[in-house]
């Protein structure tokens, strides 16, 4: 069967963006949790809040089993790109409201970018077949 042309020149792209992603995914899972195991514990107070604390593990989480899914090349894994985005835009509030985490949010709003862009990718992929 043959591919679209439109497909076929978004391949490359389609490529660099899994990539792109992967390594956002990675590294918003590292310093999120990085973030929460020392410096919110370490502050203490409004950063160990449950549900600052909560949704900073539930991040680090989210995108660890994002790249999971993505390096196992599921199908599914649009699904858990579009919950990631979610779940990382929320901690990024989260902690630009708390303050002292800049590292934390700009990870995270990285990390909701790109995983947004594979949705958007995919799902015009979607609409081309």
């Amino acid at each position: 069967m043959l591919k679209h042309p439109l497909l076929l020149m978004n391949t490359h792209v389609a490529d660099l963006t899994e990539e792109e992603c992967l390594k956002y995914c990675l590294d918003c899972h590292h310093i999120c949790l990085e973030m929460a195991m020392r410096h919110c514990l370490q502050s203490g107070g409004k950063h160990t809040e449950p549900m600052h604390f909560r949704l900073m593990l539930n991040c680090a989480e989210m995108c660890q089993t994002n790249a999971s899914f993505m390096l196992s090349s599921s199908d599914l894994h649009v699904l858990t790109c579009g919950v990631c985005a979610e779940i990382c835009r929320r901690c990024a509030a989260s902690c630009a409201e708390i303050g002292e985490m800049e590292a934390c949010v700009q990870a995270c709003i990285d990390c909701a970018e790109s995983c947004d862009r594979l949705v958007a990718l995919h799902a015009l992929e979607e609409a081309v077949v």
